[in-house]
């Protein structure tokens, strides 16, 4: 007997079998629904059922019919009536419940008059006390609109077009196309549209090509429903269009004349691009033509306005102050010559008192007496970049013939043990003080200076082989080395000679806030923004 039962006969019986074992000794209960979607015809009436299990009388029950929410109410039954002011309006006068087995726990809610706009989803809700339990139904509204209807349009394509139009149908029918023997053929193209009742409107389109096929078929089928509605069409073989011989020659002939129109059109086009193709060419080697002019004039404007900013930093030290990178210069015991006294800061060397003036040291070139010099070495070495540093050169109140000083730089690998020069040739780049002159030692004469300088400034331009000094007081350009090659690891250098002279290596702070003025003269003058603090003499040879 088990195996006649249906599937959903099954699962029910065994839920209520499941219920059973939970409820033992409970006073709890099952809602139950139908398994199956109802289906019903569009403006017939239906009923929603649901029933408790196990059974029991429901009329003190709260029951609610709703949609996918809880107040969307079908139907609401509480306090033994019917509650119609929380059911919804599409609802109103088309919902009753039927309870002619209320007291056995069997109701249900009928629907009059289907609308499209109920088919979907319900919910029945029983509750008692404060237990609740709910089931879900669908309801599937299906409506058989009129149709098919099928009808020749006319020729179209070398064939025969045919339209068959359905309205009044929900949901949306399948459309099928078959000729005499049953074969499907496939549709041209296929409209649907929804009027205001969500109703579906369909036009499917065909052309009949084949001469055979006097005999087409158009059905239409409800896929919920199953039900097919089918409309047969006769089409007379002397409707199909027939191809006249003269027709023939002429699509011959027509062939023929638009091969040769294609060749003339294909030459005159490739002959077009490859003038156009020429011209391209030409034109690109103008564009490069100028393009290059353009940069070699570029490039001429920038080396000129190079020169000119260097030739301005030459002239101004605070301009190169800028470009260069301010250097903690301290000085390296280790490398002082023992007569040199060097404080613990490493920032001051001076001469130790009573120090004979006559021993072994070095010479400027086209000096005819040999005079002792004591030197020492900063400890900071530069193989790369810009850098800059001042000191300040004291010769004191005592200074005699035999006081001198020079400050630069040096290769780390100069030999400054007995005799040795300071000059280029040697790897020395400096200045010097010699008898009240400022001198450079690669020559003898005198630089002409408007003031002896005190407080020195050092620039270093590894990369462009350039050592250059000036005056820090009023910024005035001292001497430069330029062109310097092969030279390795440059490292700060100062030497000195006489009683009371002494070299002070600035802090970077000192180096920083000291900006003296670049005008020609020693006065301070501030500039306008606008200006950058350009000096008057300067702005003269900034570029138009």
């Amino acid at each position: 007997m088990v195996g006649s039962l249906d599937f959903s006969l099954l699962r029910d019986l065994f839920s209520i079998l499941l219920l059973q074992v939970s409820m033992w000794g409970s006073e709890s209960f099952l809602v139950i629904s139908p398994s199956e979607p109802i289906v019903a015809m569009l403006g017939t009436d239906t009923v929603l059922p649901c029933h408790v299990y196990p059974a029991m009388n429901v009329e003190s029950m709260e029951l609610r019919w709703f949609r996918s929410q809880f107040s969307e109410a079908v139907y609401v039954y509480k306090d033994g009536m019917e509650q119609a002011e929380e059911q919804l309006v599409d609802f109103k006068g088309r919902a009753e419940l039927v309870k002619d087995y209320i007291t056995e726990g069997r109701v249900a809610v009928r629907i009059y008059s289907l609308q499209i706009s109920d088919n979907g989803m319900y919910k029945c809700f029983f509750k008692k006390d404060s237990d609740f339990e709910e089931a879900t139904l669908e309801l599937k509204v299906i409506g058989l609109g009129s149709g098919p209807h099928v009808f020749m349009v006319g020729p179209e394509d070398k064939g025969i077009r045919l339209t068959c139009t359905g309205k009044g149908w929900f949901p949306q029918p399948e459309i099928k196309w078959t000729d005499a023997t049953g074969e499907k053929i496939p549709s041209l193209s296929e409209d649907e549209t929804q009027d205001d009742d969500g109703l579906f409107q369909i036009e499917a389109s065909l052309i009949v090509r084949d001469t055979s096929k006097t005999k087409v078929s158009c059905s239409m089928k409800n896929p919920f429903f199953g039900q097919e509605q089918v409309e047969t069409i006769s089409i007379p073989e002397s409707f199909f269009p027939r191809t006249s011989p003269w027709k023939v020659a002429f699509a011959g002939t027509f062939f023929i004349l638009g091969i040769f129109l294609g060749a003339v059109v294909f030459l005159a086009w490739k002959e077009r691009q490859e003038k156009k193709r020429v011209q391209e060419i030409q034109e690109e080697k103008e564009k490069e033509s100028e393009a290059r002019e353009s940069l070699e004039k570029e490039l001429v404007r920038r080396k000129q306005l190079y020169q000119q900013d260097w030739k301005k930093a030459n002239l101004y030290a605070d301009w190169r102050k800028e470009q260069f990178k301010a250097v903690a210069v301290t000085l390296d015991p280790d490398s002082a010559h023992p007569n040199l006294i060097i404080s613990e800061n490493r920032k001051q060397v001076s001469l130790m008192e009573n120090v004979p003036q006559n021993c072994d040291g070095s010479v400027y070139q086209g000096q005819e007496e040999s005079e002792a010099v004591f030197s020492v070495l900063g400890q900071n070495y530069f193989h790369t970049g810009r850098h800059y540093w001042e000191v300040e050169v004291n010769i004191g109140t005592e200074a005699g013939p035999e006081t001198k000083w020079a400050v630069g730089v040096c290769s780390d690998t100069v030999i400054r043990d007995k005799w040795f020069v300071e000059c280029p040739e040697k790897n020395f780049w400096v200045i010097g003080y010699k008898k009240g002159e400022v001198k450079v030692p690669t020559f003898s004469k005198s630089l002409s200076l408007r003031q002896h300088p005190q407080r020195i400034g050092v620039f270093l331009d590894w990369e462009d082989g350039d050592v250059s000094f000036y005056n820090m007081v009023d910024g005035s350009h001292i001497y430069s080395f330029t062109g310097i090659t092969s030279y390795g690891t440059l490292c700060p250098y100062f030497s000195l000679q006489g009683v009371g002279t002494s070299v002070t290596v600035c802090s970077t702070s000192d180096c920083t806030e000291n900006c003296p003025d670049s005008s020609p003269n020693t006065s301070v003058t501030h500039l306008r923004s606008g200006d950058m603090g350009i000096p008057q003499e300067a702005k003269r040879l900034l570029p138009p």
